[in-house]
């Protein structure tokens, strides 16, 4: 019996060790050439997810999820941290005012186009897999956010700033921070009428879930940040700050946020986002442009492993079960989820002056990590197997065409705007 323990132990100790040199080395590795891959038609996040599934049972098999006791436990809170420091440097690498002075647009975005997303994506669910409505909805609902760490890697270094105009790149950042906790109440909604009492539903979801999940997430939000970035000033105009003490504080300031929102019962995704956005008005801007770059570099080792354990964990077995329905999925919700709606609202979004802006912003609303979290989120409260089956799936296809389109589109878009 002891050494049967001994044994498990040793092999548990193996298994942790190759997961800390499989991650580790990509990490590494994809960091060496990240400038260099942004040119090509590989991005980093596909990248990270093709390594996974490289070393997953399906593939080399070093590496067995299912040995780990509860690995969606750790998918969860992996896919929740990332999504919390993405949120971080989004919000900070905003200009100062962007969303106020910007409402209108994003307003239209968050409060038509992503319910618009949610429920296109929810009847070809409905259509294409032939499952429950509620279940659809559900489905629809945990990727209809767009995903901010996948995007960052869309908007950000010098190819998209040579080729994006900011307010394109501004837009597609400030949309993809703000939806991640907005999706909240939308994921919730189907979570509460699979199972609740039809009588409890409503009022739980707009008392507990919409004024106090939501809006006290953002006023918690808020008034963080405001107070960070007064005791930042106030440290500053002493100089008892250090010279890269900026980056240390704002990934400290996350953790503390998200575990207190947590702790308050609300979502702490968007209360992050409310606090980076407070922060960034607040607190003293020296070296931004310096601190931002580390902040991507902060974001880029957080990522690199979430889409690592995406790759391990995919449900091989529930998409060949759904055969070619489960690909007629994800091909519709690639070109039906968002594209149409954006060039339909284009009127009503100012920042989108014209057709080119709507396109390339129709097409880049990846599906990311914030669907990693969501789908996991509501098969742990549902037990709907096919929630986690859909997302995985859409995220991975979100992956391959966002990922292999982002270079020549941006390019395209720049040689276009020359025109």
């Amino acid at each position: 019996m002891a050494v049967t323990i001994i044994k498990a132990c040793v092999q548990e100790m193996d298994e942790f060790n190759v997961a800390l040199v499989a991650i580790g080395g990509i990490v590494l590795g994809l960091g060496l050439f990240a400038r260099s891959l942004r040119a090509t038609v590989f991005s980093i996040p596909l990248l990270a997810l093709v390594f996974g599934i490289l070393i997953s049972p399906e593939g080399l098999g070093l590496l067995h999820p299912e040995q780990w006791g509860r690995p969606e436990a750790i998918l969860e809170q992996a896919a929740r941290l990332t999504i919390a420091i993405g949120l971080m440097g989004v919000a900070l690498r905003l200009p100062p005012g962007f969303l106020r002075q910007h409402w209108r647009s994003l307003s239209v975005l968050l409060g038509l186009g992503m319910p618009l997303m949610w429920l296109s994506s929810s009847l070809l669910a409905y259509w294409l897999l032939d499952l429950p409505i509620l279940v659809a909805l559900l489905a629809g609902a945990v990727v209809s956010p767009t995903d901010p760490i996948v995007a960052s890697s869309i908007v950000t270094g010098e190819l998209a700033e040579d080729n994006l105009p900011d307010r394109v790149r501004h837009t597609i950042s400030a949309e993809s921070g703000a939806n991640d906790g907005l999706a909240y109440p939308i994921v919730l909604l189907p979570i509460l009428l699979l199972t609740k009492p039809e009588g409890e539903v409503w009022e739980h979801w707009l008392v507990h879930t919409v004024l106090w999940e939501v809006g006290i997430a953002v006023l918690f939000g808020i008034l963080l940040g405001v107070a960070a970035g007064h005791l930042l000033r106030w440290a500053e105009a002493r100089k008892t700050v250090g010279q890269h003490s900026f980056l240390a504080f704002s990934l400290a300031l996350t953790l503390v946020v998200l575990g207190a929102a947590k702790l308050l019962g609300t979502d702490g995704i968007l209360a992050v986002f409310a606090t980076g956005v407070a922060l960034d008005r607040t607190a003293n801007a020296n070296e931004r442009h310096q601190e931002e770059r580390v902040q991507e570099t902060v974001n880029q080792f957080f990522t690199l492993p979430i889409f690592t354990l995406l790759g391990l964990m995919l449900p091989w077995a529930q998409w060949r079960e759904w055969g070619w329905a489960g690909v007629a999925l994800a091909i519709a919700v690639l070109l039906l989820r968002r594209l149409p709606f954006i060039l339909l609202l284009r009127s009503w979004t100012p920042q989108l002056r014209k057709t080119r802006d709507a396109l390339f912003m129709g097409w880049f609303g990846p599906i990311g990590v914030a669907a990693i979290f969501y789908a996991v989120l509501a098969m742990k409260r549902t037990n709907q197997e096919a929630i986690w089956g859909i997302g995985s799936l859409l995220v991975c296809a979100s992956l391959v065409a966002h990922g292999i389109t982002a270079s020549p589109l941006t390019k395209l878009y720049g040689r276009r705007a020359q025109d």
